[in-house]
């Protein structure tokens, strides 16, 4: 998938003239103004609307999303069922797992749950700066340790025996998109029918009233 920059030369105008992807490898790293121009160059923003799909197996996706504003989920189908595999809001990075800075296939989907704005961040720069910058691969790496702090959480959630305390794990982990995300999409990625995250939820609420 080959997105465009819709913004043209304005494209950091709303963001204090730089990409705020900056602002994520400072928080990690002091930058040189070469990194900092590449990255302003290359990176871009991208909207998409509710239910639209930022990445897709149809098209070998060229990019990792930083996710501005909104929430997005990752999922893969099995017939005509959508299995949600990971979810993502604000200040996270929005990608597939197997293709993580890479240009490979994939048969997962990411698809925007609310409104969304993202920075795009082309594999193909990422490439460059690793080549070319070793602070690049530093702060690469960082990221990375974080993205995959992430994978193992979700790995400790689907290992959990019960469906129950499946969803305690999630609310501990995942508090902040309760109130965001779909049940549906939660339900799924606790390997559970929507009919038991509704009875789950429902003696959860009992118990707190009763406290």
């Amino acid at each position: 998938m080959n997105l465009k920059n819709e913004f043209g030369d304005n494209k950091w105008d709303n963001f204090g003239g730089i990409s705020p992807l900056i602002a994520v490898f400072k928080s990690f790293h002091t930058l040189s103004p070469e990194i900092e121009q590449i990255i302003n160059e290359q990176t871009f923003p991208v909207a998409f609307a509710k239910g639209k799909h930022l990445a897709s197996p149809l098209k070998r996706n060229r990019y990792i999303f930083l996710i501005i504003k909104g929430a997005v989920h990752g999922y893969i189908k099995a017939g005509n069922q959508k299995i949600t595999t990971w979810i993502a809001a604000e200040a996270e990075l929005a990608g597939s797992i197997r293709n993580l800075w890479k240009e490979v296939d994939s048969d997962e989907y990411i698809e925007s749950i609310e409104p969304v704005l993202a920075i795009a961040v082309p594999h193909s720069m990422s490439r460059y700066l690793y080549d070319h910058f070793p602070i690049a691969n530093y702060v690469g790496r960082k990221m990375t340790e974080i993205y995959y702090q992430g994978a193992s959480e979700r790995a400790f959630i689907a290992r959990l025996p019960t469906a129950a305390k499946r969803y305690q794990r999630f609310l501990v982990s995942y508090h902040h998109l309760l109130e965001r995300v779909p049940l549906k999409y939660i339900a799924s990625f606790l390997a559970m029918r929507l009919e038991t995250l509704s009875r789950i939820r429902k003696a959860a609420a009992k118990e707190d009233t009763e406290k």
